[in-house]
């Protein structure tokens, strides 16, 4: 018995060793620590945690370390923070959509409720707080430009509509989008729809 309460807090210290490295904001979940210890006592450790506080139960399964703000309190994680913790470590990518990816951009002061995510990985859903987080499998033809700005702005381009890209919405997109992100659109252009070329040549012909 006692070995086995010694083991569980040598794999206490690690775990709250990790998080604490994290810092603030950092969002994950269990199998982050499968290589300290068995699920069991992973789950253990971190319902300890969350009783004394030091960090917080998003969901089932999912857990932050709360990011303070000296006027409004503990602050929600980012939908990236968690969809990123959900994917894990298996090199399976994500991509913002919809209002979501337009609100990044500025495009829209939209904040939608629910927050999809297009990835190579399995599906899922889980709502935190009033926020609703989706991952939606997609092919690889739609993953291609993940991770890259011309795939986010494909997605906000997508969301708002042709008739709805403005002037003004292209210059602020000038103003915002460094100039060697936006000369590195013109590798991605043959992967966007045909009535965005012309937005990316300007983009990136403008940034020279």
């Amino acid at each position: 018995m006692k070995d086995s309460q010694k083991k569980l807090k040598s794999i206490d210290s690690q775990i709250l060793k990790d998080i604490n490295t994290r810092g603030p904001g950092a969002v994950f979940v269990p199998i982050d620590f499968l290589h300290l210890g068995s699920r069991e006592a992973v789950d253990i450790v971190l319902h300890r945690l969350v009783q004394k506080g030091i960090i917080r139960r998003l969901a089932r399964g999912i857990y932050d370390c709360p990011d303070e703000h000296p006027i409004l309190g503990r602050l929600q994680p980012s939908p990236e923070k968690i969809a990123e913790a959900l994917v894990g470590r298996d090199c399976t990518r994500i991509q913002p959509t919809g209002a979501y990816a337009a609100n990044i951009l500025g495009l829209s002061e939209q904040v939608p409720a629910k927050v999809v995510f297009l990835t190579d990985g399995p599906s899922r859903t889980v709502k935190i707080g009033a926020i609703i987080i989706q991952l939606r499998r997609t092919t690889p033809k739609n993953m291609a430009m993940a991770g890259r700005l011309s795939g986010l702005l494909v997605q906000a381009l997508r969301e708002l509509g042709k008739e709805n890209v403005t002037a003004e919405r292209l210059e602020h997109l000038k103003r915002i989008l460094p100039t060697d992100k936006r000369q590195e659109l013109l590798k991605d252009i043959r992967l966007a729809p045909e009535w965005m070329h012309s937005i990316f040549r300007k983009l990136a012909e403008e940034a020279v």
